[in-house]
């Protein structure tokens, strides 16, 4: 019986082509001719072109596919869900339209699907304008170069890589090691601060309970009415994944555009370097390099290349995105770690150990970089953490290289002291942003020399001592100082009050 009805549906699938070919409608209406694992191969269509949205007609209602293979006789389309009621058969037909998804403020405050659906429980979301999935990046001659500041909140980033609007900076690193954390503080910053500044966060192949946590933490925060949430789950389908950062891209380009400034967070590649895997050798691509296709790196190239800070004549808006990459053993030499660091303007690179040390945020002074945030970089945090990231290196070899020699010279002693200071001081728990002034006081405060009698483990005391005395005595300096344009100058106008006030917090906390 089985060998009869797949014998039956070859005789119905070749009569229904047949009369296709006869009807000439080969250009405008195709046939499915197989179906599975979330594909769809449909005969006909020579009028379809890539990334065009093909309507389904099954038995129950209309399923939309986009075409990604557009072979010589036949096309390879991914579908959007509703996989089980479509069959060999079934009659295809072109939308007229390549992907979009809904775009504009009123997204604002809510999670939704890729394709712009809403899974927050809320209405039904209703958008004056629709923007493209895939669209062609801005020119050279349509940008501006990185000089408005981006801060994170994390003193690690802001001293010693920081982040320009416009720019493109990865955050990479092994599981567990506070990749995601940074990228939430940032977002909680921009609210702290009240820079305007849009969030979009993506969650791509993200356990469900984890996007749900951090929706109630950024509303707790005050930040959600701010923020955009594309999500998908570890159920979802590839096609989900693989669009999920594009959609969100075209949902930050609407802020950019008008201009307004937007942060996006892709959390990770990885998992979506996957998924187009996947989906590649479904539709039979050649597989390379680890079975990735050909094509990885425009994948992504084209994705991140669309993040730009936007010239005057084109309203000057802004989409700065922090991609996370998570490595394997901390294998940053891997194929898609190293594509992804070669398109991006520098890296965070978290550190397993430092991260099991204590040390977090666990940020490696001597493999993070980035490559154009200097020129953004506030007057005032510049000011203080110029030798900051020298300092902190110097530090990590000379402390790897003390511990097997107990003769040391009292320069190399005080560097050391010193070095143990800074990184004590650096260590920032989650959700706790601070703003200029505050970045600015800590720093000076240990570089000046003030902390230097306070034991280790006391610094986080002194420094909060420090920050509660500042503003309680200094109000009004802290909030001119926290504009960012004003130099710090050890021993005159605001640092001298900084000074005074680390001397007289550390007195407190010494032995």
């Amino acid at each position: 019986m089985p060998e009869l009805a797949v014998t039956d549906l070859s005789k119905e699938l070749h009569d229904a082509i047949e009369k296709l070919e006869v009807a000439g409608n080969l250009e405008s209406v195709g046939i499915v001719t197989r179906v599975g694992d979330g594909v769809a191969w449909v005969y006909g269509l020579r009028n379809a072109g890539y990334s065009e949205v093909l309507n389904i007609e099954t038995d129950h209602g209309t399923v939309e596919a986009f075409a990604l293979n557009l072979n010589e006789d036949e096309i390879g389309a991914v579908l959007l869900g509703g996989e089980e009621s479509v069959s060999a058969g079934a009659k295809v037909t072109l939308k007229g339209t390549v992907l979009d998804v809904p775009v504009g403020p009123e997204l604002l405050g809510r999670v939704v699907d890729p394709l712009g659906r809403a899974l927050d429980g809320g209405p039904e979301i209703k958008t004056k304008q629709r923007g493209l999935v895939e669209r062609e990046a801005i020119g050279v001659l349509g940008r501006k170069h990185v000089h408005e500041p981006m801060m994170t909140g994390v003193m690690a980033i802001d001293a010693m890589f920081p982040v320009g609007r416009g720019q493109r900076e990865l955050i990479i690193g092994d599981r567990q090691t506070g990749k995601t954390a940074i990228a939430i503080d940032t977002m909680i910053n921009q609210g702290k601060q009240k820079t305007g500044v849009v969030n979009i966060y993506v969650a791509i192949g993200q356990k469900l309970s984890k996007i749900a946590r951090l929706v109630e933490r950024l509303k707790e925060e005050g930040v959600m009415d701010n923020t955009i949430i594309v999500a998908t789950g570890p159920s979802d389908a590839a096609s989900l994944l693989y669009l999920a950062p594009y959609s969100a891209t075209a949902m930050g380009e609407y802020f950019r555009d008008n201009k307004e400034h937007a942060l996006i967070i892709y959390d990770d590649l990885t998992k979506h370097a996957v998924a187009y895997r996947q989906m590649s050798l479904l539709l039979r691509r050649p597989p390379g390099r680890e079975a990735f296709p050909g094509d990885v790196f425009y994948l992504h190239s084209r994705l991140l290349e669309r993040s730009a800070k936007l010239s005057d004549d084109l309203g000057g808006g802004s989409l700065t995105a922090l991609p996370i990459i998570e490595t394997q053993a901390g294998d940053i030499s891997a194929y898609i770690p190293t594509n992804v660091i070669s398109i991006t303007d520098g890296q965070i690179f978290m550190e397993t150990d430092l991260f099991n040390q204590g040390i977090r945020p666990a940020i490696s002074a001597g493999l993070s970089v980035s490559r154009v945030g200097g020129d953004a970089q506030t007057k005032t945090v510049k000011s203080v953490g110029g030798g900051l990231k020298l300092s902190l290196s110097q530090f990590r070899e000379l402390a790897s290289f003390a511990q097997f020699g107990s003769d040391l010279d009292e320069d190399t002693k005080n560097q050391i002291e010193r070095g143990q200071r800074l990184t004590e001081l650096l260590k920032q728990p989650q959700y706790t942003p601070l703003g200029i002034w505050e970045q600015a006081a800590s720093i000076l405060a240990v570089s000046s020399g003030s902390f230097d009698k306070v034991p280790v483990g006391k610094i986080k005391d002194a420094q909060t001592a420090l920050l509660t005395r500042l503003w309680t005595d200094h109000k009004k300096e802290m909030t001119d100082l926290n504009k960012g344009s004003e130099k710090v100058v050890p021993g005159e106008g605001t640092a001298k009050i900084i000074e005074k006030a680390a001397v007289a917090a550390a007195k407190g906390f010494e032995d």
